[in-house]
C-alpha cells in the first residue's frame, strides 16, 4: 500500500461502513456520473463505482492515478492526473455529483471552484475537518464570508463525524461530512454578485466590531451613513457580521449597490 504523502495532505480512511455511509449521502443514482476528488488508494471509489453509471476521479499524485484504474478492471472509471483547480468540470454532464475525502488546505478552493462553475453540481458531499464543515453550514449567529460564499449557491447540511482514529495517519482533528445540494438559481443573480460580495466583505472586514463600524470602515463611508443603510435594511447597526442571514446580505447589499 502506497504511504499517504504529507505534502499532499493525504489521510487514508479505509473503513468500509463509514465509506459506505459517506456515498450514501451523495443519494447517488443508477445513471449519475460522479466526480470524486483525490481518490488516492480507491476505497471510496469502490463504493461510487458500485451506485453510479461512472466515476471520474481526478488525482494529483502521479503514482496513485497509474494505479487505480487497473484495481478496477471492467469498471466505467476513468481516472484523471490532474489538479481539480485546473480540470474543466464543463466536460462533464449536467446534475452529475461530487464526492471526495479533501485535503483540508484545499478544501476552500475546492468549495468555491465546485459552486462558481458554469456547470454545478447537482450535489456535492465532502468529507473534510470538522471546523471546516461547520464554518460551511453555519446558520446566522456563527456567518463567515465562506458559509455566505457556500450557502449563496447552495443548502448546507452537516453529516456524519469521522474520529481522527480512523484515518492513517490520523491527522490531528476530527473530520466531518458536509452536504451541499446546488440550488436551481443562486439567491443573488450572477450579475449582482460582484456589488453582493463587495458589501459582504466590507461587513466582515473588521469581525470584531460592530457592522456600523465594519461597514463603514469597509465601503470607506461614515459611520453615521452606514448607520443609515443599515436602518433601511432593517439590520441593527449594533449587531456583528457574523450574526447576518443571508436574506439580510442580500438586502443589504440592495441597498448599498442602489
Amino acid at each position: 500500500m502506497a504511504g499517504p504523502k504529507k505534502s499532499l495532505g493525504q489521510h487514508w480512511l479505509t473503513d468500509r461502513s463509514i465509506l459506505s455511509d459517506i456515498a450514501d449521502a451523495a443519494d447517488i443514482q443508477p445513471g449519475d456520473t460522479v466526480l470524486e476528488i483525490g481518490p488516492g488508494l480507491g476505497t471510496l471509489t469502490s463504493e461510487l463505482l458500485r451506485r453510479a453509471e461512472r466515476v471520474v476521479a481526478v488525482e494529483l499524485d502521479n503514482e496513485l492515478a497509474l494505479k487505480l484504474p487497473g484495481q478496477f478492471p471492467g469498471k466505467n472509471l476513468t481516472v484523471v492526473n490532474q489538479d481539480i483547480l485546473q480540470y474543466d468540470l464543463a466536460s462533464l454532464p449536467k446534475d452529475y455529483v461530487v464526492v471526495a475525502n479533501v485535503p483540508y488546505y484545499i478544501t476552500s478552493k475546492i468549495i468555491q471552484y465546485l459552486l462558481t462553475s458554469a456547470n454545478r453540481p447537482r450535489t456535492i458531499v465532502l468529507l473534510v475537518q470538522k471546523e471546516v464543515a461547520e464554518r460551511v453550514a453555519a446558520h446566522p449567529g456563527d456567518m463567515s464570508i465562506l458559509a455566505v460564499s457556500a450557502q449563496l449557491y447552495a443548502e448546507v447540511d452537516l453529516d456524519q463525524v469521522v474520529p481522527a482514529a480512523f484515518f492513517t495517519p490520523p491527522p490531528k482533528v476530527d473530520s466531518q461530512v458536509v452536504v451541499l445540494r446546488t440550488r436551481p438559481e443562486p439567491l443573488v443573480p450572477e450579475s449582482q454578485q460582484r456589488s453582493f460580495f463587495r458589501v459582504v466583505k466590507a461587513g466582515f472586514s473588521a469581525k470584531r466590531k460592530k457592522l456600523r463600524s465594519s461597514l463603514a470602515g469597509g465601503l470607506g463611508v461614515s459611520k453615521e451613513q452606514a448607520a443609515l443603510l443599515l436602518e433601511q435594511a432593517n439590520i441593527s447597526p449594533d449587531v456583528r457580521a457574523e450574526a447576518l442571514s443571508m436574506e439580510q446580505w442580500r438586502r443589504l447589499a440592495t441597498i448599498v449597490e442602489a
